[in-house]
Protein backbone atom coordinates (compact mmCIF):
# COMPACT_ATOMS: atom_id res chain seq x y z
CA UNK A 1 0.00 0.00 0.00
CA UNK A 2 1.49 3.28 -1.27
CA UNK A 3 1.15 6.42 0.82
CA UNK A 4 -1.15 9.22 -0.08
CA UNK A 5 -0.74 13.03 0.65
CA UNK A 6 -4.32 14.18 2.32
CA UNK A 7 -5.58 17.86 1.46
CA UNK A 8 -5.43 20.39 4.09
CA UNK A 9 -7.86 20.73 6.70
CA UNK A 10 -8.64 16.81 6.24
CA UNK A 11 -9.05 14.56 8.82
CA UNK A 12 -5.86 12.32 7.97
CA UNK A 13 -3.84 15.92 7.66
CA UNK A 14 -5.16 16.74 11.48
CA UNK A 15 -4.01 12.90 12.22
CA UNK A 16 -0.68 13.69 11.20
CA UNK A 17 -0.32 16.60 12.59
CA UNK A 18 -0.85 14.99 16.03
CA UNK A 19 1.52 12.49 15.49
CA UNK A 20 4.22 15.07 14.57
CA UNK A 21 3.38 16.95 17.42
CA UNK A 22 3.64 13.72 19.83
CA UNK A 23 6.93 13.25 18.35
CA UNK A 24 8.08 16.58 19.39
CA UNK A 25 6.72 17.05 22.58
CA UNK A 26 7.65 13.79 23.81
CA UNK A 27 11.24 14.33 22.60
CA UNK A 28 11.20 17.30 24.27
CA UNK A 29 9.88 16.13 27.51
CA UNK A 30 12.30 12.99 27.60
CA UNK A 31 15.01 15.88 26.65
CA UNK A 32 13.89 17.76 29.68
CA UNK A 33 14.38 14.61 32.11
CA UNK A 34 17.76 13.66 30.81
CA UNK A 35 19.06 17.29 31.23
CA UNK A 36 17.65 17.23 34.59
CA UNK A 37 19.46 13.99 35.52
CA UNK A 38 22.33 15.42 33.86
CA UNK A 39 23.41 14.48 30.76
CA UNK A 40 26.75 14.11 28.59
CA UNK A 41 26.65 16.93 25.23
CA UNK A 42 27.23 14.00 22.68
CA UNK A 43 23.47 13.51 23.84
CA UNK A 44 22.15 16.30 23.15
CA UNK A 45 24.21 16.53 19.75
CA UNK A 46 22.05 12.95 18.47
CA UNK A 47 19.11 14.71 20.25
CA UNK A 48 19.30 17.98 18.13
CA UNK A 49 20.11 15.93 15.28
CA UNK A 50 16.79 13.69 15.29
CA UNK A 51 14.62 16.97 15.41
CA UNK A 52 16.48 18.31 12.79
CA UNK A 53 15.81 15.80 10.62
CA UNK A 54 12.62 15.39 11.90
CA UNK A 55 11.01 18.50 11.08
CA UNK A 56 13.18 18.62 7.51
CA UNK A 57 11.90 15.55 7.27
CA UNK A 58 8.37 16.58 6.88
CA UNK A 59 8.83 19.86 5.48
CA UNK A 60 10.31 17.99 1.87
CA UNK A 61 7.85 14.80 2.50
CA UNK A 62 5.69 15.60 -0.99
CA UNK A 63 9.53 15.32 -2.53
CA UNK A 64 10.89 12.72 -1.41
CA UNK A 65 9.89 10.12 -2.73
CA UNK A 66 9.38 6.26 -1.61
CA UNK A 67 13.18 5.90 -1.29
CA UNK A 68 13.74 9.08 0.60
CA UNK A 69 11.00 8.73 3.17
CA UNK A 70 12.56 5.46 4.17
CA UNK A 71 16.09 7.02 4.55
CA UNK A 72 14.16 9.44 6.05
CA UNK A 73 12.55 7.19 8.69
CA UNK A 74 15.89 4.94 9.03
CA UNK A 75 17.96 8.10 10.12
CA UNK A 76 15.16 9.05 13.13
CA UNK A 77 15.21 5.25 13.89
CA UNK A 78 19.17 5.23 14.30
CA UNK A 79 19.08 8.45 16.15
CA UNK A 80 16.11 7.51 18.74
CA UNK A 81 17.80 4.15 18.89
CA UNK A 82 21.18 5.88 20.32
CA UNK A 83 19.73 7.58 22.34
CA UNK A 84 17.23 5.24 24.17
CA UNK A 85 20.27 3.14 24.58
CA UNK A 86 21.63 6.25 26.43
CA UNK A 87 19.40 7.12 28.41
CA UNK A 88 16.00 5.71 29.51
CA UNK A 89 14.22 8.71 29.15
CA UNK A 90 14.02 8.32 25.70
CA UNK A 91 12.03 5.19 25.83
CA UNK A 92 8.68 7.22 25.22
CA UNK A 93 9.92 8.27 22.00
CA UNK A 94 9.56 4.72 20.49
CA UNK A 95 5.26 5.08 20.39
CA UNK A 96 5.10 8.08 17.48
CA UNK A 97 8.23 6.83 15.62
CA UNK A 98 6.23 3.47 15.03
CA UNK A 99 3.11 5.46 14.29
CA UNK A 100 5.66 6.92 11.60
CA UNK A 101 7.03 4.44 10.65
CA UNK A 102 3.29 2.57 10.14
CA UNK A 103 2.65 4.91 7.87
CA UNK A 104 5.64 5.18 5.41
CA UNK A 105 7.27 2.57 5.17
CA UNK A 106 6.23 -0.90 4.01
CA UNK A 107 4.85 -3.51 6.27
CA UNK A 108 7.22 -5.53 6.47
CA UNK A 109 9.96 -2.61 6.56
CA UNK A 110 8.27 -1.45 9.23
CA UNK A 111 7.64 -4.82 11.49
CA UNK A 112 11.38 -5.14 11.72
CA UNK A 113 12.22 -1.48 12.89
CA UNK A 114 9.96 -1.74 15.71
CA UNK A 115 11.31 -5.22 16.27
CA UNK A 116 14.90 -3.36 16.76
CA UNK A 117 13.05 -0.69 18.46
CA UNK A 118 11.62 -3.23 20.79
CA UNK A 119 14.71 -5.19 21.63
CA UNK A 120 16.05 -2.02 22.36
CA UNK A 121 13.25 -1.09 25.04
CA UNK A 122 13.41 -4.46 26.66
CA UNK A 123 17.13 -4.17 26.97
CA UNK A 124 17.27 -0.75 28.25
CA UNK A 125 14.71 -1.20 30.77
CA UNK A 126 16.11 -5.16 31.94
CA UNK A 127 19.37 -3.42 32.55
CA UNK A 128 18.02 0.03 34.86
CA UNK A 129 16.04 -2.82 37.00
CA UNK A 130 12.63 -3.48 35.22
CA UNK A 131 12.93 -7.32 34.41
CA UNK A 132 8.74 -7.71 34.95
CA UNK A 133 6.62 -8.93 32.49
CA UNK A 134 4.92 -5.42 32.44
CA UNK A 135 8.25 -4.42 31.20
CA UNK A 136 8.17 -6.72 28.04
CA UNK A 137 4.19 -6.55 27.46
CA UNK A 138 3.78 -2.62 27.84
CA UNK A 139 6.18 -1.99 24.79
CA UNK A 140 5.08 -4.43 22.95
CA UNK A 141 1.26 -3.60 23.15
CA UNK A 142 2.11 0.11 22.31
CA UNK A 143 4.09 -1.27 19.33
CA UNK A 144 1.08 -3.26 17.84
CA UNK A 145 -1.66 -0.58 18.91
CA UNK A 146 0.85 2.33 17.28
CA UNK A 147 1.40 -0.30 13.90
CA UNK A 148 -2.53 -0.49 13.76
CA UNK A 149 -3.36 2.70 13.98
CA UNK A 150 -0.69 3.89 11.53
CA UNK A 151 -1.91 1.16 8.90
CA UNK A 152 -5.25 2.10 9.34
CA UNK A 153 -4.90 5.79 9.23
CA UNK A 154 -3.01 4.53 5.59
CA UNK A 155 -6.02 2.56 4.91
CA UNK A 156 -8.30 5.44 5.28
CA UNK A 157 -6.30 7.59 3.53
CA UNK A 158 -5.84 5.57 0.46
CA UNK A 159 -10.14 5.02 0.45
CA UNK A 160 -10.54 8.76 1.03
CA UNK A 161 -8.13 9.87 -2.04
CA UNK A 162 -10.22 6.90 -3.79
CA UNK A 163 -12.80 8.84 -3.33
CA UNK A 164 -12.22 12.27 -3.97
CA UNK A 165 -10.73 10.84 -7.67
CA UNK A 166 -14.23 8.81 -8.20
CA UNK A 167 -15.95 12.22 -7.38
CA UNK A 168 -13.94 14.17 -10.10
CA UNK A 169 -14.38 10.78 -12.44
CA UNK A 170 -17.95 10.89 -12.05
CA UNK A 171 -18.17 14.93 -12.59
CA UNK A 172 -16.11 14.63 -15.52
CA UNK A 173 -18.74 12.06 -16.93
CA UNK A 174 -21.64 14.64 -15.83
CA UNK A 175 -20.06 17.35 -17.59
CA UNK A 176 -19.53 15.53 -20.48
CA UNK A 177 -23.01 14.04 -20.56
CA UNK A 178 -24.37 17.69 -20.24
CA UNK A 179 -22.09 18.45 -23.31
CA UNK A 180 -23.89 15.27 -25.27
CA UNK A 181 -26.51 16.32 -24.15
CA UNK A 182 -26.65 19.96 -25.54
CA UNK A 183 -24.85 18.45 -28.75
CA UNK A 184 -28.33 15.94 -28.88
CA UNK A 185 -30.18 18.62 -28.27
CA UNK A 186 -28.65 21.30 -31.40
CA UNK A 187 -28.79 18.17 -33.77
CA UNK A 188 -32.53 17.40 -33.07
CA UNK A 189 -33.58 20.98 -33.15
CA UNK A 190 -31.71 21.08 -36.83
CA UNK A 191 -34.04 17.94 -37.35
CA UNK A 192 -37.13 20.10 -36.29
CA UNK A 193 -35.96 22.96 -38.17
CA UNK A 194 -35.72 20.57 -41.43
CA UNK A 195 -38.80 19.28 -40.70
CA UNK A 196 -41.05 23.28 -40.30
CA UNK A 197 -38.87 24.38 -43.28
CA UNK A 198 -40.41 21.25 -45.36
CA UNK A 199 -44.37 21.27 -44.14
CA UNK A 200 -44.26 25.07 -44.77
CA UNK A 201 -41.88 27.43 -47.07
CA UNK A 202 -41.31 24.29 -49.51
CA UNK A 203 -44.75 23.15 -49.47
CA UNK A 204 -45.70 26.82 -49.64
CA UNK A 205 -43.63 27.28 -52.60
CA UNK A 206 -44.58 24.24 -54.27
CA UNK A 207 -47.95 25.42 -54.19
CA UNK A 208 -47.19 28.70 -55.26
CA UNK A 209 -45.60 27.05 -58.33
CA UNK A 210 -48.13 24.95 -59.46
CA UNK A 211 -50.71 27.43 -59.28
CA UNK A 212 -48.46 29.51 -61.78
CA UNK A 213 -47.84 26.89 -63.95
CA UNK A 214 -52.11 26.59 -64.21
CA UNK A 215 -52.65 30.10 -64.56
CA UNK A 216 -49.89 30.03 -67.25
CA UNK A 217 -51.59 27.49 -69.45
CA UNK A 218 -55.63 29.12 -68.77
CA UNK A 219 -56.81 30.53 -71.31
CA UNK A 220 -60.23 32.00 -69.53
CA UNK A 221 -59.03 34.97 -67.67
CA UNK A 222 -61.40 34.83 -65.19
CA UNK A 223 -60.12 31.62 -64.20
CA UNK A 224 -56.85 33.04 -64.31
CA UNK A 225 -57.69 36.00 -62.16
CA UNK A 226 -58.61 33.19 -59.11
CA UNK A 227 -55.66 31.51 -59.59
CA UNK A 228 -53.43 34.82 -59.18
CA UNK A 229 -55.96 35.26 -56.22
CA UNK A 230 -54.74 31.86 -54.69
CA UNK A 231 -51.62 32.78 -55.92
CA UNK A 232 -51.75 35.68 -53.38
CA UNK A 233 -53.37 33.98 -50.71
CA UNK A 234 -50.76 30.80 -50.54
CA UNK A 235 -47.68 33.74 -50.57
CA UNK A 236 -49.05 35.39 -47.56
CA UNK A 237 -49.72 32.23 -45.54
CA UNK A 238 -45.85 31.24 -46.88
CA UNK A 239 -44.78 34.46 -45.34
CA UNK A 240 -46.47 34.18 -42.33
CA UNK A 241 -45.62 30.36 -41.45
CA UNK A 242 -41.79 31.55 -42.38
CA UNK A 243 -41.58 34.26 -39.93
CA UNK A 244 -43.26 31.80 -37.27
CA UNK A 245 -40.25 29.26 -38.25
CA UNK A 246 -37.85 32.17 -37.90
CA UNK A 247 -39.09 33.53 -34.89
CA UNK A 248 -39.50 29.85 -33.72
CA UNK A 249 -43.41 30.43 -32.27
CA UNK A 250 -46.11 28.11 -32.86
CA UNK A 251 -48.44 28.72 -35.30
CA UNK A 252 -51.57 30.82 -34.22
CA UNK A 253 -54.43 28.96 -34.92
CA UNK A 254 -53.88 26.05 -32.68
CA UNK A 255 -52.65 28.00 -29.91
CA UNK A 256 -55.88 29.95 -29.89
CA UNK A 257 -58.85 27.93 -31.63
CA UNK A 258 -58.07 24.51 -31.76
CA UNK A 259 -57.39 22.18 -34.53
CA UNK A 260 -61.01 22.89 -36.27
CA UNK A 261 -60.60 25.63 -38.14
CA UNK A 262 -56.82 25.71 -39.38
CA UNK A 263 -58.16 22.06 -40.76
CA UNK A 264 -60.86 23.26 -42.79
CA UNK A 265 -58.58 26.20 -44.16
CA UNK A 266 -56.48 23.66 -45.43
CA UNK A 267 -58.59 21.55 -46.81
CA UNK A 268 -60.87 23.75 -48.15
CA UNK A 269 -57.79 25.23 -50.55
CA UNK A 270 -56.52 22.08 -51.68
CA UNK A 271 -59.87 20.69 -52.19
CA UNK A 272 -60.24 24.63 -54.65
CA UNK A 273 -57.63 23.53 -55.83
CA UNK A 274 -58.10 20.79 -57.06
CA UNK A 275 -61.83 21.53 -58.03
CA UNK A 276 -62.74 18.34 -55.43
CA UNK A 277 -65.73 18.18 -52.94
CA UNK A 278 -64.09 18.25 -49.09
CA UNK A 279 -64.78 17.63 -45.32
CA UNK A 280 -63.50 17.81 -42.53
CA UNK A 281 -64.83 16.00 -39.15
CA UNK A 282 -63.85 16.59 -35.52
CA UNK A 283 -64.57 14.54 -32.79
CA UNK A 284 -67.37 17.41 -30.33
CA UNK A 285 -65.93 15.38 -27.65
CA UNK A 286 -61.98 15.71 -28.19
CA UNK A 287 -60.65 17.19 -25.12
CA UNK A 288 -58.07 20.47 -25.90
CA UNK A 289 -54.68 19.02 -26.72
CA UNK A 290 -51.09 20.64 -25.82
CA UNK A 291 -50.03 23.10 -28.23
CA UNK A 292 -47.08 20.80 -29.24
CA UNK A 293 -49.79 17.95 -30.46
CA UNK A 294 -51.66 20.21 -32.22
CA UNK A 295 -48.71 22.08 -33.90
CA UNK A 296 -47.57 18.41 -34.58
CA UNK A 297 -50.68 17.40 -36.17
CA UNK A 298 -50.83 20.44 -38.24
CA UNK A 299 -48.08 20.03 -39.92
CA UNK A 300 -48.49 16.25 -40.33
CA UNK A 301 -51.76 17.71 -42.51
CA UNK A 302 -50.32 20.15 -44.36
CA UNK A 303 -47.71 17.92 -45.57
CA UNK A 304 -50.49 15.25 -46.33
CA UNK A 305 -52.78 17.36 -48.07
CA UNK A 306 -49.33 18.81 -50.20
CA UNK A 307 -49.43 15.31 -51.34
CA UNK A 308 -53.18 15.16 -52.12
CA UNK A 309 -52.58 18.24 -54.56
CA UNK A 310 -49.20 17.50 -55.90
CA UNK A 311 -50.45 13.75 -56.83
CA UNK A 312 -53.38 12.91 -56.65
CA UNK A 313 -55.60 13.97 -58.98
CA UNK A 314 -58.76 13.40 -56.50
CA UNK A 315 -62.52 14.67 -56.61
CA UNK A 316 -62.98 14.18 -52.91
CA UNK A 317 -61.35 14.41 -49.94
CA UNK A 318 -62.16 14.15 -46.36
CA UNK A 319 -60.30 14.98 -43.47
CA UNK A 320 -61.32 13.64 -39.42
CA UNK A 321 -60.24 13.97 -36.45
CA UNK A 322 -60.77 11.63 -33.70
CA UNK A 323 -59.80 10.07 -30.71
CA UNK A 324 -58.85 6.78 -30.35
CA UNK A 325 -58.20 5.61 -26.85
CA UNK A 326 -54.92 7.28 -25.50
CA UNK A 327 -54.36 7.79 -28.57
CA UNK A 328 -55.46 11.04 -31.35
CA UNK A 329 -55.85 10.27 -34.88
CA UNK A 330 -55.71 12.46 -37.70
CA UNK A 331 -56.99 10.50 -41.10
CA UNK A 332 -56.45 12.14 -44.40
CA UNK A 333 -58.25 10.13 -47.13
CA UNK A 334 -58.64 10.93 -50.85
CA UNK A 335 -60.27 9.15 -53.92
CA UNK A 336 -57.42 10.02 -56.49
CA UNK A 337 -54.87 7.92 -58.31
CA UNK A 338 -53.30 6.46 -55.17
CA UNK A 339 -49.45 4.97 -55.44
CA UNK A 340 -47.55 1.94 -53.97
CA UNK A 341 -46.67 2.31 -50.38
CA UNK A 342 -44.32 -0.17 -50.67
CA UNK A 343 -42.20 1.51 -53.41
CA UNK A 344 -39.25 3.25 -52.36
CA UNK A 345 -39.27 7.01 -53.05
CA UNK A 346 -35.85 8.75 -53.31
CA UNK A 347 -35.83 12.30 -52.11
CA UNK A 348 -34.71 14.96 -54.01
CA UNK A 349 -34.95 18.95 -55.11
CA UNK A 350 -38.33 17.39 -56.81
CA UNK A 351 -39.73 16.02 -53.47
CA UNK A 352 -39.68 12.52 -52.10
CA UNK A 353 -38.43 14.07 -48.59
CA UNK A 354 -42.49 14.11 -47.33
CA UNK A 355 -43.69 10.68 -46.07
CA UNK A 356 -39.85 10.22 -44.42
CA UNK A 357 -40.46 13.83 -42.89
CA UNK A 358 -43.58 12.78 -41.52
CA UNK A 359 -42.82 9.53 -39.87
CA UNK A 360 -39.48 10.81 -38.36
CA UNK A 361 -41.48 13.76 -36.53
CA UNK A 362 -44.43 11.31 -35.37
CA UNK A 363 -42.04 8.84 -34.29
CA UNK A 364 -39.96 11.61 -32.09
CA UNK A 365 -42.99 12.65 -30.32
CA UNK A 366 -43.81 8.87 -29.54
CA UNK A 367 -46.70 8.25 -32.26
CA UNK A 368 -46.64 6.95 -35.97
CA UNK A 369 -47.69 7.58 -39.67
CA UNK A 370 -50.38 4.58 -41.31
CA UNK A 371 -50.49 4.74 -45.11
CA UNK A 372 -52.78 2.71 -47.05
CA UNK A 373 -53.09 3.46 -51.36
CA UNK A 374 -53.01 0.98 -53.95
CA UNK A 375 -52.66 2.61 -57.51
CA UNK A 376 -56.21 3.56 -59.12
CA UNK A 377 -58.03 3.18 -55.58
CA UNK A 378 -57.17 6.39 -53.77
CA UNK A 379 -55.05 6.98 -50.27
CA UNK A 380 -55.62 7.18 -46.63
CA UNK A 381 -53.19 9.11 -44.22
CA UNK A 382 -53.75 7.94 -40.48
CA UNK A 383 -51.33 10.73 -38.31
CA UNK A 384 -51.21 9.06 -34.29
CA UNK A 385 -49.80 10.96 -31.84
CA UNK A 386 -50.59 9.81 -27.81
CA UNK A 387 -53.61 12.03 -26.24
CA UNK A 388 -52.18 14.87 -24.37
CA UNK A 389 -54.58 17.56 -22.92
CA UNK A 390 -53.95 21.48 -22.76
CA UNK A 391 -53.65 20.88 -19.24
CA UNK A 392 -51.02 18.14 -18.91
CA UNK A 393 -47.35 18.46 -19.51
CA UNK A 394 -46.54 19.26 -22.72
CA UNK A 395 -44.06 16.68 -25.27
Amino acid sequence: MTTTTAPRWSAAWWLRLGQAVLFVGLLALATGFALADGVDWPLLIVDSAVLVVFVGGLAAHGRLGATGRAAWVGLLFLGTVWLMWASPDFLWVAFPLWLLAGAVLPLLAALLLTAVTLAVIITVLSMTGGETVGAVLGPLVGALVALGLARGTLLFEHEASEHRRLLAEVLRVQDQTARLQREAGVLAERQRLAHDIHDTLAQGFSSILLLARAAQRETDQAAAVRLLAQIETTAADNLAESRRVVLALAPDEPGAGGLAAPLRRLTGEVADALGARWQVTVDPDLPRLATPVEVALLRGVQGALSNVRTHSRAGHVAVELARAGDEVHLDVVDDGVGFDPARAVVAGPDGGFGLRALRERFTELGGGVDIESEPGAGTAVTLRLPLVRAEERAL
